[in-house]
């Protein structure tokens, strides 16, 4: 049974990031904890270079671009350097928007629904969230005062640029992070507009391949 669920490419990516998120907020405050995140992250990368693993070409550049985040990550512990931060999340950005691709050129090439295809497109909305995290936590790193952050915020810049990323996505809005400069307002708007387009899109190709899969069965 264990077996059947954890056969697929995208079931451990899919953990991965949901551990991310639920613990994310419970670590607010923890300096030794925090690095748990970085764990979190780590899997997630680890996980997402092996849902791309099928074809060697993209194993290769998943791997390429996976290294510089995965080292970045654990060295900026040490080093706490602007530069390896940004160069980081900037490989980080590269990486996981090659696996976006890579999943999705899947999922919409698949003529059957599958619990692989379920789960690829529920990572791949959930790496559009971490991904324009990235995004912003960059932004703000290369221009300060970029967003209006309340005052007294204690989360680190990426934690809090998830949570904004999410509420973006989801067109939710809080408005407790408001967007200032022109990339800022630019980047908010395109996450918000993607997301929803995913979402229509995503829902019409897998009603539209169900239908296919029924009638196929009827014959």
């Amino acid at each position: 049974m264990l077996r059947t669920w954890f056969k697929g490419r995208f079931l451990f990516l899919l953990v991965s990031i949901c551990l991310l998120l639920a613990l994310q907020p419970f670590l607010v405050g923890f300096t030794e904890l925090k690095k748990l995140l970085n764990v979190f992250l780590s899997m997630i990368l680890l996980s997402a270079v092996y849902a791309v693993r099928l074809k060697k070409q993209a194993a290769v550049i998943g791997l390429l671009l996976a290294a510089p985040m995965f080292l970045g990550l654990w060295a900026n512990h040490f080093l706490n350097h602007a530069l390896i931060s940004n160069l980081s999340l900037g490989f980080g950005i590269l990486f996981i928007s090659y696996t976006i691709i890579q999943i999705l050129i899947y999922i919409f090439r698949t003529n059957e629904i599958s619990r692989d295809v379920i789960y690829g497109s529920l990572v791949v909305y959930l790496l559009l969230g971490i991904v324009w995290g990235f995004a912003f936590t960059l932004l703000e790193g290369l221009q300060p005062g970029s967003f209006n952050i309340p005052v007294g915020q204690t989360q680190e810049l990426r934690e809090l640029f998830f949570y904004y990323s999410f509420i973006t996505l989801t067109t939710l809005g809080y408005g407790d992070i408001t967007p200032l400069s022109v990339p800022a307002n630019s980047l908010s708007l395109l996450e918000a507009i993607i997301g929803q387009i995913y979402l229509t899109v995503l829902v019409a190709k897998l009603v539209g391949v169900h239908i296919a899969q029924t009638m196929e069965k009827n014959k």
